[in-house]
């Protein structure tokens, strides 16, 4: 197996960047001397982990408290950074969620925007603002987008959802076409059910009810998911994955999982 760390000292984007995949991918990165831009809604959070970062693996990081679904904010943000961190090379969107398991009609209007604004709209806006400063430099440069299972078919009460991250699939295969005269590589990663607090936000802090979604099946962790955000940019220049799908043990596909009921996942 190659070991190649093609990683050190190149640029990483991250959306969503203070929990969960992000967080982990942040921390993957940095442990390969990528140097990170780091975004969230929550400053406190951000300043946190960029301490961390900087004290643990000696890597530099800006942040940008930074609201995906503002087209403006996005716009502006990204062209105010700084000239030495405008050559990115790396853009992971992983800011993303689901809110609630209603039927697709009694949906609420600001949870169906929220959901499309967040993971459609807030992936383009990022995406849009930061291809032409890869463009601009000319360097191999990669974008990881985060899909889901739930994008391949839909299941009972999670339309709205399943329709956000289809949308993902159909945007990534789009650019990845607009792209294939540039040196930017795309990759779709659809992964199953992950351990994070993906739940207990898409019920709203109803924990028990989002505990129940990991019980009886040993779920993939968002380090898995990083280790392989990380591998695939990690991958020679000529080598593109254009899509990944990953589920834990026992769950076939978005539809279909075997849950252990005598499996204590905790």
């Amino acid at each position: 197996m190659n070991c190649e760390n093609r990683l050190f000292g190149k640029i990483a984007f991250i959306t969503g960047a203070t929990s969960g995949i992000g967080k982990s991918t942040a921390i993957a990165f940095a442990k390969e001397g990528v140097n990170l831009i780091l975004t969230a809604r929550r400053e406190n959070l951000l300043l946190e982990l960029k301490t961390f970062l900087e004290k643990e693996y000696h890597i530099q990081v800006f942040t940008l408290r930074l609201d995906v679904r503002n087209a403006e904010d996005v716009k502006r943000s990204i062209e105010m950074l700084p000239l030495s961190w405008r050559n990115i090379e790396i853009l992971v969107n992983n800011a993303g969620l689901a809110l609630g398991l209603d039927k697709e009609y009694l949906n609420s209007s600001d949870d169906i925007d929220t959901v499309i604004d967040t993971n459609v709209k807030g992936m383009l806006y990022v995406t849009n603002a930061i291809i032409p400063l890869m463009l601009s430099h000319k360097k191999a440069s990669i974008i990881v987008n985060l899909g889901s299972v739930a994008g391949d078919s839909a299941y009972a009460g999670g339309a709205v959802y399943c329709a956000s991250k289809a949308a993902i699939k159909i945007l990534s295969d789009g650019l990845r076409i607009d792209l294939v005269d540039t040196p930017i590589k795309i990759t779709n990663i659809k992964p199953g059910i992950v351990e994070t607090n993906f739940s207990n936000v898409r019920f709203k802090g109803d924990e028990e009810r989002a505990r129940k979604v990991y019980t009886g099946i040993q779920s993939l962790t968002p380090e898995d998911i990083a280790d392989t955000i990380v591998y695939i940019c990690n991958l020679p220049d000529n080598v593109q994955i254009p899509e990944i799908t990953m589920t834990p043990m026992h769950q076939a596909d978005g539809l279909h999982i075997y849950k252990n009921v005598n499996l204590n996942t905790f």
